[in-house]
């Protein structure tokens, strides 16, 4: 099960590094109470800069610490024949044949929508199916950017790009952070020959965020702030798809800045997002949704419930969630995680039985990607260890396997 037990990795990771307790959290910051309490299981989960902060005082990625991640079945197998051929069709052999031209049925468009549902797979957590589909997608793609005119083969490298963004993200969601780089390196690639200029700055933010899973959030903060400011430079900014990317990227920016302590750098861009985001609906509308950066005032409040609850302000986020709507392009994956994000804030101010309705609420909308996630997991097991269990927490323990 994801995040089996984050104590127990913490004390092997402390012991292979030769630390004490106090010697971590001096290192850390983190308070030895904290480190003990986590150590001792009496606690399950921490908040993500205290996680971070110990993972920096370890000497480790986060996702060394967390153990496996949401895509991983609960098996452990992450390495099975499916990422295998991932991997191989992000990394083809060196000096391999030249791609085919493409077959006689082929075309871009429908490339381009085979791709965009790989993407609402993705944040559908169906990780499996968007696996076996591409290695297949790689291949038309390099295919279509190597034949046809100048337009058909720039139309190649946009699809390209597209879809190494769509295996890098997935090798995140594997806890394969450095081929997701290597993926994200070869769609940036791509990009810079494709005649998507909205492209580019898209592969960045999945840089980003690649590098806050390793921990590297100066470096996910400046590339996402760097992207962003160059859009404004070059006047990209001015549809509706253009805006949601540049959201993206100062949504992207503000998490990496919130994750390394400056909360209050992180409000304000957070508000400026938000009232960017209202001009959305206003501008001309672009091509597929699916595509482009989620960005909407659904989206940047989301964010701003996680942040809340990620830095100790648990009422505030209730506030913030309370009585919202998502829209229509809201993709379930983030509608999962304010689930979550609101079951933590209930947990946090001691209402066991609002926690556990929201988990209820979490279960119905998405079962599996629920099984899978570590926060989930460790809330339930935080509030079985309470003395007194809220209706509805055993069925709640038994689906995660939390009660054995």
């Amino acid at each position: 099960m994801a995040n089996d037990d984050l104590g127990r990795t913490l004390r092997r990771l402390r012991r292979l590094a030769s630390l004490t307790q106090e010697e971590l959290a001096s290192r850390s910051g983190v308070s030895v109470d904290v480190i003990r309490q986590l150590e001792q299981r009496r606690k399950h989960s921490a908040r993500l800069p205290t996680l971070h902060a110990l993972a920096n005082g370890l000497g480790v990625e986060l996702t060394t610490l967390l153990g496996d991640p949401p895509a991983v079945s609960s098996s452990g197998e992450n390495d099975g024949p499916q990422f295998v051929a991932v991997r191989r069709a992000i990394m083809p052999a060196l000096w391999g044949p030249e791609p085919p031209p493409p077959g006689p049925d082929f075309t871009l468009d429908g490339l381009r929508g085979q791709i965009a549902d790989g993407w609402t797979q993705y944040h559908a957590a169906e990780f499996d199916t968007v696996m076996k589909a591409i290695p297949d997608l790689i291949s038309d793609a390099r295919s279509a950017a190597a034949s046809g005119s100048e337009d058909e083969r720039g139309a190649g490298y946009a699809a390209l790009g597209k879809v190494l963004q769509l295996a890098g993200h997935v090798a995140v969601r594997m806890g394969k952070t450095d081929l997701a780089l290597i993926s994200l390196e070869r769609a940036i690639d791509a990009a810079e020959q494709s005649s998507d200029p909205l492209l580019l700055p898209m592969i960045v933010n999945s840089t980003a965020w690649t590098y806050q899973r390793q921990g590297r959030l100066a470096d996910a903060l400046g590339i996402a702030l760097r992207a962003a400011d160059n859009m404004a430079d070059l006047g990209l900014t001015g549809t509706a798809d253009g805006l949601k990317v540049w959201g993206g990227l100062t949504m992207s920016a503000a998490t990496s800045a919130a994750r390394s302590g400056d909360y209050e750098r992180a409000a304000a861009m957070m508000e400026t997002a938000e009232k960017e985001a209202a001009c959305v609906s206003k501008m001309p509308d672009g091509g597929d949704k699916r595509m482009v950066s989620v960005f909407s005032p659904s989206s940047v409040r989301v964010e701003r419930v996680r942040l809340a609850v990620q830095y100790g302000h648990p009422r505030d986020a209730l506030a913030l969630a309370k009585g919202m709507r998502l829209s229509k392009g809201t993709p379930p994956s983030w509608r999962t995680w304010l689930l979550l994000d609101v079951a933590r804030a209930h947990a946090d101010i001691g209402d066991a039985a609002g926690a556990v309705k929201t988990l209820e609420s979490l279960r119905r909308v998405a079962p599996a990607w629920m099984q899978h996630h570590t926060l989930a997991v460790a809330i339930v097991r935080d509030l079985w260890a309470l003395p007194h269990h809220p209706p509805g927490l055993g069925a709640l323990a038994d689906f995660l396997g939390v009660s054995e």
